[in-house]
């Protein structure tokens, strides 16, 4: 038996010992051994056969059960060896389906136009997984060398690029497209995500991320019909006019664009931003400083970085108040009125607010909620608003934007799917009617906003120029942004927008996201809790009947649960849909009260946000039951984003983590308490502590009397 065979033999063997489907093993056996054997992944081998002979069976399976998939923000995950691992391999294969996609769609004017290439600032660094003494193509790989992965593929197929010189955001990608006539594009970057993620989202000549049935075409050219991958050397790339470099007049032409969207000369306030190690460096900052806001850069995060080192827990998602940790301190230096921040590629946005001597978190739907409001005031005030300006929104957002929007004579599109793209291609059909000028904002509550005619994604720039200007202005008046919005809400109703999740991993959380998902689509729920289930709504039906394609079906894999009204409520309701970019379970939860007296916003908060925290806990305590997972009423306190596997391990060892108290030695008190937290990552005690006090009365550190 040659090396090859046994090594299918062992991977046959441990694959048997795990509980999953079999047609999960079945298809990893078969990509395995086209790995093992076929020349183009020889590089790849000595990881693999280090994989097998170690015994990383769950591993091994889960990198090679399929190929890793597009999602509501293209094609994102695990760095690593494997189909189901970002590597140069799975880019050069997606670049390779993409340059025949362009063709077949353009023709030979994709060639000439050309697109696109942008990336961040990410690095792979998480390999103790892998055998260091081996060959390993995913080491220390950054976006820079995907990106010229990719740049060797298309240039080959004869298409021209256009490479940034260095990191660049998200937005000045779409801006770019737009910018130079080409045809598509493609960023570098896993936007938020861990430090152990990668990723390349596709871009059309719009601006915009491909949207059913397109972003299936694609995926079928990459998947089907790949049977070589062609590369070009980028030096003789260059030397045929196929690589061209790009950089400062992008630049200055994308920061003209977005300070275009100016709405007021105000200006006083004073901004600490932070970048979260990313690249608003290269567009939030200089935007703002050349509009002349006094903006400082946070000094702990101003850095380009992947590993984001100084984010707390290492997630640079400014959805996440935690990534305003560090920042927090060095506002105050100044003394700041606001601290604003952006993901690694900047096209998310979020801000802390001085108010009251505290500093306070708006969440993005409530960021968009405030936009919405600032742009119909100042557009009235310019005389530019009309019946015909249109606000649009994707169906998980904020419904009191609708209502916004209703009270003041505009339209809302209110009901799209999760994804920018389908923002974005609204504003394609707008400007194809002649009715660009009408848009007035693109929203979503996971941070997003756009505005102006620019781009087709997301832009943190945009969105940080309105919120500037109106925080100076608020400032002179003796305001806050959170006044502001106390102010909306006295008008319309207090609205509370929560998100949360249950995180499953691997293939085995595929399946339990499908069976939660499947359960709820097939059985009548009359019921939540105490809340009864007025009508239940599945994106799986209506038009269009068939489905466009098998990525529309996945985007349409969301349901809503509307909840009968309590006397204090408009409107109650649940949301849920897997993650299109992650292992994840997403449960939006929205309780629309009614409008009160701006003396009374306390109460009528704490009755509203009481509401949503009940509704909560009786949906995802019902949701846990359909996995056959009793879970503890504390777990409710242990970080959000934790893995629910993460989450049930934490209770298994509580009593061992009390337990340490009894060992007398403080530094072996400590050793031990690390080794236990170690499957927690970065900040482990930070994830667990809320839930070990309500049990022992004191946090972990104190209870345990170490530092």
């Amino acid at each position: 038996m040659d090396n090859y065979q046994t090594l299918m033999e062992k991977a046959k063997k441990g694959f048997r010992t795990l509980d999953l489907p079999g047609n999960f093993k079945s298809d990893a056996l078969k990509r395995l051994q086209t790995w093992l054997t076929d020349e183009m992944f020889a590089d790849y081998v000595p990881q693999i056969d280090h994989l097998i002979a170690s015994g990383q069976w769950e591993f091994l399976l889960d990198s090679f059960y399929q190929v890793i998939p597009f999602g509501t923000g293209g094609r994102r995950g695990l760095v690593g060896v494997g189909p189901n691992r970002i590597n140069p391999w799975t880019i050069q294969a997606s670049a390779q389906g993409h340059s025949q996609y362009l063709i077949k769609t353009h023709g030979e004017p994709a060639k000439q136009r050309g697109l696109v290439l942008a990336y961040d600032v990410r690095r792979f660094t998480d390999t103790k997984l892998y055998d260091s003494n081996r060959p390993n193509p995913v080491k220390d790989l950054d976006c820079r060398q995907l990106a010229e992965a990719a740049a060797h593929v298309y240039t080959a197929n004869g298409i021209k690029v256009y490479l940034f010189d260095s990191t660049r955001s998200t937005p000045e990608l779409s801006f770019a497209i737009r910018h130079l006539g080409a045809v598509s594009g493609c960023m570098f970057s896993a936007s938020h995500n861990l430090p152990t993620d990668n990723g390349k989202k596709v871009y059309d000549q719009h601006g915009g991320q491909l949207i059913p049935p397109h972003d299936q075409d694609l995926v079928d050219e990459v998947t089907r019909n790949v049977s070589t991958i062609q590369t070009m050397d980028l030096d003789a790339a260059g030397g045929k006019g196929l690589l061209v470099v790009i950089g400062e007049e992008v630049d200055d032409a994308y920061h003209e664009a977005v300070a275009e969207l100016q709405l007021s000369d105000a200006r006083g306030v004073k901004i600490l931003y932070s970048p979260l190690h990313g690249t608003g460096l290269t567009s939030v900052y200089p935007v703002l400083t050349g509009m002349g806001f006094d903006i400082h850069l946070d000094p702990a995060t101003s850095n380009l970085s992947g590993a984001f080192e100084n984010v707390t827990f290492n997630i640079p998602n400014p959805e996440v108040i935690q990534s305003f940790d560090t920042a927090l301190p060095n506002a105050d230096a100044i003394g700041a009125d606001v601290i604003m921040s952006t993901d690694p590629d900047a096209d998310r946005i979020g801000i802390m607010v001085r108010h009251n001597g505290e500093w306070k978190f708006l969440n993005g739907n409530e960021i968009g909620i405030v936009l919405a409001e600032y742009a119909i005031d100042r557009y009235r005030e310019k005389g530019r608003l009309t019946e015909k300006n249109v606000i649009i929104k994707t169906e998980v957002t904020s419904s009191l934007i609708d209502t916004i929007a209703a009270e003041n004579g505009i339209q809302c599109i209110g009901d799209l799917l999760v994804g920018f793209k389908y923002i974005g291609e609204r504003m394609n059909r707008l400007e194809a009617d002649g009715r660009q000028g009408d848009f007035i904002l693109g929203t979503e509550e996971s941070h997003g906003f756009l505005m102006g005619n620019y781009a087709r994604d997301k832009d943190a720039a945009g969105a940080a120029v309105w919120l500037a200007e109106l925080t100076s202005q608020l400032k002179a008046e003796g305001r806050t942004l959170v006044d502001y919005l106390n102010g909306i809400y006295a008008k319309y109703g207090y609205c509370h927008n929560y998100l949360t999740e249950i995180r499953l991993l691997g293939a085995k959380g595929i399946g339990q996201i499908v069976k939660i998902m499947a359960h709820l689509r097939e059985n009548e729920i009359d019921a939540v809790g105490d809340f009864t289930v007025a009508e239940k709504i599945d994106r799986w039906k209506g038009e269009p009947q068939p489905h466009l394609s098998r990525t529309d079906t996945s985007s349409r894999n969301m349901l809503i649960l509307k909840l009968k009204n309590l006397p204090e409520t408009r409107s109650i309701r649940i949301t849920v849909r897997p993650s299109g970019t992650e292992p994840k379970f997403k449960i939006y939860i929205e309780v629309l009260g009614r409008p009160f007296d701006l003396s009374t916003i306390e109460a009528a908060k704490a009755q509203i946000a009481g509401i949503q925290q009940k509704l909560e806990r009786a949906f995802m305590a019902y949701c846990y039951g359909i996995l056959g997972v009793d879970f503890p009423e504390r777990g409710f306190l242990l970080f959000w984003q934790l893995p629910l596997d993460d989450k049930l391990k934490y209770f298994e060892i509580e009593e061992q983590l009390a337990g340490l108290k009894t060992v007398a030695d403080t530094g072996a008190r400590k050793q031990q308490l690390d080794a236990l937290l170690a499957f927690l990552g970065a900040n482990p005690v930070q994830k667990v502590d809320r839930a070990f006090v309500a049990r022992y009365g004191s946090g972990i550190l104190e209870y345990l009397r170490v530092e």
